[in-house]
Order: C-alpha cells, then sequence, then structure tokens
C-alpha cells in the first residue's frame, strides 16, 4: 500500500472536523478534490474508512485505525523534519500551549519571550482553559503542551512539575479584613468581588469553591486580566481572590493587603503535561526544557515575603 502525507492529514482534519467540507477548507482542497482524495484512500486500503451522512461523516471502526496510525506517521514526520532543520537553519516548528488562567498571566509571559526570542524559527499558539480541559486535550492530541493545576486527571501523560501557586485574598489596606492574619473563604463571600470574566478558566476554579459553601458570590465587575483586577481592589472596587505572586508582580501594592485564605484548595502545584515527551516535535520538546529549566525570581521572593508577612502560615 502507498499512502500520501497530504491524505492522511485529509483524513485527519475531516475526523476531527466531522465534515469534509471543513476538512478541505483546513487542507486548502476545493470540496471535489478533497471527496477524490478521500475515495482513492479508502481504495487504496481496500476498505471504507468514513460514514457519509447528510450532517457530516463518521469515521468506520477500519477509518479509526487509520486515523491513529496518520497521526502518528505524522507526528514522525514532523519529528523528522524538525531534528533535520537544526541542521540548517535551526530549530522550527509551530508548539500548540495550552495553561490555566495562572500560568497563562503570570508565569508564562517572561519565559515565553526569551524562549521566542532565542528561537525565531518557532511559532507558540498559546490559549487559556480550565485544567480539567487541558489535560484531556493534551491526552487527545489538540495540544502539544498543557500547564495544569495538580487537581486535574494527568492519566496517561507525562507531568513534569511547573511552579508552586496559591491564592489569597487580596483587600484594599483600609478594608475590615485587610488587617486579618487569616481569613475562611466563606467570610471572605460575605463581602463584594472583583472578579475575571465567566468565561476564565480561574474564573470558574474560584466559583466552584464558592459554590460548596452554599453561599453567593457577589460580583461587582467582571475585568479581563489579573493586574486590571489588582488595580480594582487597590481603588477600594472590592476584594478579589489572586495569586500570591501578584505580591511581588502587581503593579502597585501600596493599597492592597494579601490575606491568607484558610483552605487547602488555594494551595496549587502547578504541572506541565504532555503526551510523550520522547515523541514531541523538536520544537515542543526544546520548549519544555526551557520552561522546566527557568524559574521566575518573582515565585521565591513572594513566597518569602508571604512567609514574613504571615508566620504561622506555611506555604507549600
Amino acid at each position: 500500500m502507498h499512502f500520501d502525507l497530504t491524505d492522511l492529514r485529509l483524513l485527519v482534519w475531516v475526523v476531527d472536523t466531522g465534515s469534509i467540507t471543513a476538512g478541505a477548507e483546513k487542507a486548502c482542497l476545493s470540496l471535489s478534490s478533497a471527496s477524490a482524495r478521500i475515495a482513492g484512500l479508502e481504495q487504496e486500503a481496500g476498505v471504507g474508512l468514513l460514514d457519509r451522512r447528510h450532517r457530516g461523516v463518521t469515521v468506520t471502526p477500519a477509518g479509526r485505525v487509520m486515523y491513529d496510525h496518520a497521526k502518528i506517521i505524522l507526528r514522525q514526520t514532523a519529528h523528522l523534519s524538525g531534528e533535520l532543520s537544526e541542521f540548517t537553519q535551526g530549530i522550527k516548528g509551530h508548539v500548540r500551549l495550552l495553561a490555566n488562567t495562572v500560568a497563562l498571566g503570570q508565569f508564562l509571559p517572561g519565559p515565553l519571550c526569551d524562549f521566542l526570542r532565542l528561537h525565531p524559527g518557532v511559532d507558540i499558539d498559546l490559549d487559556e482553559m480550565p485544567s480539567l480541559d487541558i489535560t484531556r486535550a493534551v491526552a487527545q492530541g489538540a495540544a502539544d503542551i498543557g500547564i495544569a493545576a495538580d487537581h486535574a486527571d494527568f492519566r496517561g501523560l507525562e507531568v513534569l512539575p511547573f511552579r508552586a501557586d496559591r491564592l489569597v485574598l487580596a483587600t484594599p489596606r483600609e478594608h475590615v479584613l485587610g488587617q486579618r492574619r487569616q481569613v475562611s473563604f466563606s467570610e471572605a463571600l460575605d463581602h463584594e468581588f472583583i472578579g475575571l470574566p465567566e468565561d476564565s478558566a480561574l474564573a470558574r476554579y474560584i466559583a466552584g469553591q464558592a459554590s460548596r459553601t452554599g453561599k453567593t458570590m457577589r460580583i461587582r465587575a467582571r475585568v479581563r486580566g489579573l493586574d486590571n483586577i489588582h488595580r480594582m481592589v487597590a481603588g477600594g472596587a472590592g476584594v478579589a481572590v489572586l495569586p500570591i505572586v501578584m505580591s511581588v508582580t502587581g503593579p502597585d501594592n501600596s493599597g492592597v493587603a494579601f490575606i491568607p485564605l484558610d483552605e487547602t484548595w488555594t494551595r496549587r502545584q502547578l504541572m506541565m503535561v504532555v503526551r510523550s515527551r520522547g515523541d514531541l516535535p523538536p520544537a515542543a520538546k526544546r520548549l519544555v526544557d526551557f520552561l522546566t529549566a527557568t524559574r521566575p525570581q518573582a515565585v521565591a521572593l513572594a513566597a518569602g515575603k508571604y512567609r514574613r508577612q504571615n508566620p504561622t502560615d506555611n506555604v507549600r
């Protein structure tokens, strides 16, 4: 049997989208050309790969086998191309990276800027998702690398420690909770919050914790960006749940107090996940190595500052 890489790539896109039309668009082919290629692929395989239906296509058992092998072949081809390119023009490639809100907003921008500057031939597609969705996407091959909190499902994935993360209550310094050494989340919910948009991964995580207390979280305003929330807290608009690293990296901390929350869910370890480090394309493998080798100084500074302000509180 002889299989063309273009045909295999087209099959993967058709199965992923559930449509020959959508798969053809991704492959930059006309619908008639894509249909002919799929038909030729089925003829070469000697078996039907897709069930054509009025509202799209579904993959047959034989098609699923072909799809799984096609993804492996395409991944190996990209791997080979990437490794050979290092001998000529340096490492090249495209990396799909998913991260939760805190990783995206606080821990990734600096290292990614450094990485892109060092590797001009690598492009990164970065998107925010909740941790549970991140691990699922990586497991399904929809992303190369994920940064997720340790409450996610890591079964079947390679997992590497990335950063320690702790969520705390940020209040205006003159706020009634601003001088407290510690506060429960249930007590904090008696006050008005500034929050991220509802589609934010962190907003969904915090809302889930609020629902477990039986109280309603009163949101005065929703704004994009942790720095914007920080500024609104400093201006006295409300309180917020923020990562402790913002006590160092925040835009202006003179008007904000960071109060420990007496909750186990606020202590999280962010993990970097891949399906298989050995099977990653060179660009993705290089990014994993780079991110595991870099630890922002702000993380250590924030943890030290937090311990000094709250000597009885153990930061993990």
